[in-house]
């Protein structure tokens, strides 16, 4: 099973909300790509990797055109959320990312916009920043949510099904 996955499933047990139809993406299986769907809201998950010589985690999204060439994900074809875990050692955290800010961040494909086809992320505990990293870390910070030991539960359930 996906790491990443059973991070979701174990942050959901106890709880009435349940997984369901789990696609792989196998175009972006080395970042455990999958698509599911907690009640009516569908989501898009990703888990991040750490990079030896920068700060962040990065984290791929993209999917080959009708010409096999790598794009950025369509905001008219995205699920309602982005979810892209980290599993780092005893680090543990969530980004979960609506669409309409990935739309406002330029990082889904519009017809203006080409998009992004990878991205870093900058969770709380990743200090000492240069300015760029500072500025992502920022806008992303409303998002993330630790899970490496105390859990507020009450900012987990908004960020999964606001």
């Amino acid at each position: 099973m996906l790491k990443s996955i059973n991070l979701i499933k174990s942050l959901l047990s106890g709880t009435d909300d349940d997984i369901t139809n789990i696609v792989n993406e196998p175009q972006n299986m080395e970042y455990e790509g999958t698509t599911f769907t907690i009640h009516e809201t569908m989501y898009r998950s990703r888990l991040a990797k750490r990079t030896p010589k920068k700060k962040g985690y990065f984290v791929v999204f993209w999917e080959k055109d009708v010409n096999q060439r790598n794009q950025a994900y369509a905001y008219s074809e995205s699920p309602d959320k982005i979810m892209i875990s980290i599993i780092d050692k005893d680090l543990k955290g969530q980004f979960i990312f609506p669409k309409s800010l990935l739309l406002e961040k330029r990082i889904l494909r519009t017809i203006d916009n080409k998009g992004k086809m990878a991205i870093r992320v900058y969770p709380s505990w990743e200090k000492s920043l240069n300015n760029a990293a500072k500025k992502t870390q920022a806008w992303q910070a409303p998002y993330f949510i630790n899970v490496s030991n105390e859990i507020d539960w009450g900012r987990l359930t908004e960020l999964y099904f606001s």
